[in-house]
């Protein structure tokens, strides 16, 4: 398994963190498909709840979806959102569903549900990668992962709500659930915590079953629960009291990671199989391999069975479908290495590194049927070069073609470069499609079509300079954007480059501030409503005094309150509300949790102080937004020196700026500020004094290039540089020196 970065995970991490880290994760227009490879099915047979069957996908977006059967036809039915890494893992116990993710939890959820999580599980210590349940008691669920960890849990035991302590108060997590149900669970120990992060157990605990020494990457599990089978990088079969958590015996034979694993109801034969290409059956009776399948020319990563477990279905990294029993039939291939497989009376669901679900004829009613059809080959115990050289050989022609239902997904983007404007990413999908996406509100502006990512990177190219504010991803097959203070402050645009109406020259915005706002609008909205009393210490005044005390730009001319601030949203920074971002960040004792903005609903508690101080009291740090620099005439000009020392100016500060600063002080011959550090004055209003204001009388005694109006050229390194310039954009591409910038003006013409 390889390990990557979470969005939400930070076990591991050596990056610093002082402060939660807040980040929001862009959804793509249609939000009912998955945007990332499927990991794992469950098939829901309905006859006994409704009169739908169901079929359940987990992604690698960190996200599962309900879709709903009916006439060899699916529709989606409902989104479950709360972890923030891939769901590895699904299982159905009951009219529950439990899964499992890379964000270390497990979680549950009714089945029937809109998505509602009811309770996160917190135990491993790593990445949780497979569950396993048993059918005929639906209170007990395996889970294994990276952590060489197998527990076994009681799911009743698990849910059942226990006495709150102070101590349990303190190590509480909300997990971004939603809906009235989980309300009574959330009162008396909905953190989640069965078992905190720290080990600490708060009224459950579940069984441990101990032995692993590395990653366990399979589980299964008898009908009745008295037989579990476990298997990863390890090469061998362990088989447990899952009772107990006691070991029975181990199983040799695999040369390479066992990745899948399968139980027959009675607990007494197992088919296992690897990444060394075999699946073997044993007889755990026997405690022996009584048949090995050399069908695969690749790792096998997912079986399914009959429920009379006469016949296999076996898929993997070959991308290929297998029917077996003593010989073999080549069902079907995909574009794709498939993950898992779920068995449907007469479709074998398939899910793979796509993002969308197929489903192919399998005659798992009577799958005698396929082999009729001809094309199968002996199945026998080959070695690994003799079924190589047998299956490419002999090129055996799949039995279906073409797939009998999709249930499609949305390209994942798997490649993205941030622009400098710090403002917009362009991305590339699986599909080869290239897109721009603005990210301070989430949406396409433009989508280019197949074309060269590296030749519209170059096209895009602009020659400006902003601070890089937030980090970026997208392994969840979406962007997910970072946010860190203080550094995520760093940032500042006039407000006239975006168009904000009404705006003033000078006035300039925060990215990061007024993104954060846009996000968590419908938060704020929402617990205004429910907190007549405005600020939570009930002191608005305060609130309003911080904001024209220490806001680098007054928002009084346009707000007139903290409230009325906390919600007012720029066009620029408007999410949509069809197809909204989902934002992720760590509870209070270090549990993550992911919710979308629109279903924030104001109570939650544990946002990052610093996202509340900035919404909602207009509080933030201030990061360094200055560039020092000295202005000098340029060799052979006849302009006087209007300068002495290092002046200050916004980094955003144009060059007309600065050109306008040289004609005042050339026009008005204004007296030296005389310090070794002046502040740069110029560009904060553009209704000081103009020369076209001066009268002639004014003009008596002037020199002849005081009496006109000069144009002036800023240089850098014998540069000309343009008017629309900023000084970062100059630092960074002319400049290109540690040391502090130089530029130098001349006069070109008078008028």
């Amino acid at each position: 398994m390889h390990r990557v970065g979470s969005a939400g995970n930070t076990a591991g991490s050596t990056r610093p963190r002082k402060e939660k880290r807040f980040t929001y994760v862009l959804n793509d227009a249609d939000s009912k498909k998955h945007c990332a490879g499927i990991n794992c099915l469950a098939y829901l047979n309905g006859s006994a709840f409704s009169t739908s069957d169901y079929l359940f996908s987990g992604s690698r977006d960190g996200t599962l979806k309900r879709w709903e059967l009916n006439n060899g036809d699916a529709s989606f039915s409902a989104t479950f959102e709360s972890h923030v890494d891939w769901v590895n893992d699904a299982i159905i116990v009951g009219e529950r569903l439990v899964s499992c993710s890379s964000d270390t939890t497990l979680k549950v959820w009714n089945c029937f549900s809109e998505g509602a999580c009811t309770r996160t599980l917190r135990q491993h210590s790593d990445y949780v990668i497979c569950l396993a349940a048993a059918e005929k008691n639906s209170n007990i669920v395996a889970s294994g992962g990276l952590g060489g960890e197998v527990f076994i849990w009681d799911i009743d035991a698990a849910l059942a709500p226990v006495a709150k302590s102070v101590d349990a108060k303190e190590d509480e997590v909300p997990n971004g659930n939603s809906g009235p149900a989980l309300t009574t669970l959330y009162n008396v120990n909905s953190s989640s915590n069965i078992a905190s992060s720290n080990g600490q157990t708060h009224g459950y605990s579940p069984i441990t079953a101990k032995g692993h020494k590395d990653s366990v990457y399979a589980l299964a599990m008898n009908d009745t629960g008295t037989l579990l089978v476990s298997g990863g990088t390890e090469k061998v079969v362990r088989v447990w009291d899952p009772r107990t958590g006691s070991k029975k015996m181990k199983l040799r034979g695999h040369t390479d990671n066992i990745r899948t694993l399968l139980l027959d109801s009675t607990g007494r034969y197992c088919l296992s199989g690897s990444s060394d290409s075999m699946i073997r059956l044993w007889d755990l009776g026997q405690q022996r391999c009584v048949h090995s399948y050399a069908v695969h020319t690749d790792s096998v990563w997912a079986l399914a069975t009959t429920p009379s477990f006469g016949h296999v279905y076996s898929g993997g990294r070959d991308q290929s479908v297998n029917l077996s029993t003593r010989e073999s039939v080549l069902l079907c291939t995909n574009e794709y290495p498939i993950l898992q497989l779920s068995l449907q009376d007469d479709t074998i669901w398939v899910a793979t590194t796509d993002s969308s679900v197929y489903g192919w004829p399998a005659e798992g009613r009577t799958p005698q049927k396929v082999f009729e059809k001809g094309g199968s080959f002996l199945a026998g115990n080959l070695s690994f070069s003799r079924a190589r050289a047998s299956l490419e050989g002999s090129a055996p022609v799949p039995v279906y073609k073409e797939s009998s239902i999709v249930i499609p997904g949305v390209p994942a983007i798997i490649q993205h470069e941030i622009m400098n404007n710090r403002r917009h990413v362009l991305t590339k999908d699986t599909a080869g499609s290239v897109k721009l996406w603005e990210i301070t509100r989430g949406a396409v502006i433009e989508d280019f079509g197949k074309v060269s990512f590296e030749d519209k990177k170059k096209e895009l190219f602009e020659m400006v300079s902003i601070p890089a504010w937030f980090t970026m991803d997208a392994r969840l097959g979406c962007l997910s954007v970072h946010l860190d203070t203080p550094q995520c402050f760093s940032a500042e645009i006039y407000a006239v480059d975006l168009n904000v109406s009404g705006a003033q020259e000078d006035l300039k915005i925060n990215l990061a501030q007024e993104t954060l706002r846009g996000l968590l609008v419908h938060w704020s909205k929402r617990k205004q409503k429910s907190n007549s009393h405005g600020l939570s210490n009930g002191d608005s005044s305060s609130g309003k005094d911080v904001l024209s005390k220490d806001s680098p730009r007054s928002r009084s001319e346009v707000d007139d309150g903290t409230e009325n601030h906390a919600t007012h949203v720029l066009p620029s920074f408007e999410f949509s509300t069809v197809s909204p971002p989902s934002i992720i960040t760590e509870g209070s004792s270090g549990g993550p949790w992911r919710k979308r903005i629109t279903d924030l609903d104001g109570t939650e508690g544990d946002l990052p102080w610093w996202c509340v101080d900035c919404v909602t009291h207009n509080r933030y740090p201030k990061e360094n937004t200055k560039c020092g620099f000295y202005l000098h005439p340029a060799e052979g000009s006849p302009a006087p020196n209007i300068t002495q020392g290092k002046l200050s100016a916004p980094r955003i500060l144009r060059i007309h700026k600065v050109a306008n600063y040289v004609v005042e002080k050339l026009v008005l011959d204004k007296p030296l500020d005389g310090g070794s550090d002046s502040t740069f004055a110029m560009g904060l209003s553009s209704g000081q004094s103009q020369p076209s204001a001066l009268d002639s009388s004014s003009r008596i005694g002037l020199k002849l290039w005081q009496k006109l109006k000069p144009c002036v050229e800023i240089l850098c390194n014998n540069q000309v540089l343009s008017q629309e310039m900023s000084l970062a954009t100059v630092r960074t591409y002319i400049w290109k020196k540690p040391e502090d910038l130089i530029l130098h003006y001349r006069v070109v013409q008078s008028r």
